[in-house]
């Protein structure tokens, strides 16, 4: 597989010496990271949240640093090799035997590909599922297993008017629900439903202590209190006249399109999702006729992130036709870690300004990625004139 992927030998030497240098580069960061975030956990240790129970919980988190971090530890690691072989004058050699830029190009592009399969890993499978760990952990000792929510309202969701049982075929209407907390076995307290019939009238209220997840789309309700209205006097439409009918009963079954991804995905961040739990939230939002632009955002960069160390890769070549006067290697690592953060910063920004813009999410999400290749292209040629 080694001899297949890089064929050639100088291809096996460059992709040993940047593989080497981005484990010890990566290392160092998630240590920097861990270190850190431990740090800011200790400020919310208890007698239930141990010192133990936090440091587990950052570890569990790593996966998630790691997609961050991978692009600028490729991009440092890129930048001292080159400029290290620079130095030693290995690259140099490597020019008068017949290497151009263009096939030093490729074969970083090469060497890039195993790590950006490895970022899209982290990020699609280990990534959230050690993040459902790690907050089960930290929820099961401070909050007795309860998702702590954004609003003090609750989470509100949108979803379709069954029949009048909660089941059946979906019909003209609408419904709101309303979640109070979400705990760790995905048992829902504080639950609360509206629906509402083709011209917005209310139809009837649900409440239940707590609702468990029992099938493929279906919900139990526990400890039910249903609500009906019906308008017995609709001649004049701004003072109507309803009467009321109240129904209680120990568990009730309905149906339901809200499953327990689409209530993670209002509870977890968005760069926190998967891919997939992403495209499924977009695809509800969508249906619902509701604003997806930050999720679609989300998304997009998602599917750009793992492949930006092949342009942080691109970036690190111009610094092997540096020569050592020009300035040492640590100069170079220095701003190889200054480009990093730059792009972080880059690619952030023009998440908020797509967002407040109403941008393409598409653009928003590639438009950093784009202008840091086109420098590196740019890089790439006037250093191979000089």
């Amino acid at each position: 597989m080694w001899h297949k992927l890089f064929p050639l030998v100088y291809e096996r030497y460059l992709a040993k010496q940047i593989y080497l240098a981005f484990v010890f580069i990566l290392f160092a960061l998630i240590s920097l990271f861990i270190f850190f975030d431990f740090i800011a956990e200790m400020g919310d240790t208890t007698n239930t949240y141990t010192v133990l129970l936090a440091f587990i919980t950052v570890l569990l988190r790593v996966p998630s640093r790691l997609v961050e971090i991978m692009p600028i530890a490729g991009l440092i690691a890129g930048i001292y090799v080159m400029a290290n072989m620079a130095a030693q004058s290995e690259y140099t050699i490597l020019r008068i035997a017949g290497l151009d830029t263009k096939k030093a190009l490729v074969t970083l592009m090469k060497i890039a590909i195993p790590i950006a399969f490895l970022i899209l890993l982290m990020s699609e499978v280990l990534g959230p599922m050690s993040e459902g760990f790690s907050k089960n952990v930290r929820l099961s000792a401070l909050n007795q297993g309860k998702e702590v929510l954004e609003f003090r309202s609750g989470a509100w969701i949108k979803d379709k008017l069954r029949g009048d049982d909660g089941r059946g075929q979906v019909q003209k209407g609408i419904r709101y629900i309303n979640v109070g907390s979400l705990e760790t076995n995905e048992i829902i307290r504080g639950f609360r439903m509206y629906e509402f019939d083709g011209e917005y009238r209310l139809l009837l209220s649900r409440t239940a202590e707590t609702v468990q997840f029992v099938g493929s789309g279906v919900w139990r309700l526990n400890k039910v209190t249903e609500t009906r209205f019906t308008e017995i006097n609709s001649s004049n439409r701004l003072d109507p006249s309803f009467s009321t009918t109240i129904k209680r009963a120990d568990s009730l079954d309905i149906e339901t399109e809200v499953s327990p991804a689409l209530l993670g995905a209002l509870l977890i961040k968005p760069d926190r999702l998967s891919i997939i739990n992403l495209f499924s939230y977009i695809n509800h939002l969508q249906e619902n006729k509701q604003d997806y632009q930050r999720y679609a955002i989300s998304f997009w960069k998602k599917v750009i992130y793992p492949f930006t160390i092949l342009v942080m890769l691109a970036l690190a070549l111009p610094f092997a036709y540096l020569q050592t006067r020009s300035g040492g290697i640590g100069y170079k690592v220095f701003g190889g870690i200054m480009l990093g953060i730059s792009f972080q910063l880059f690619n952030s920004l023009f998440s908020h300004a797509g967002l407040l813009g109403a941008w393409p999410p598409f653009l928003s999400a590639v438009i950093p990625a784009l202008i840091y290749f086109i420098l590196a292209i740019a890089g790439i040629r006037w250093v191979s004139k000089v």
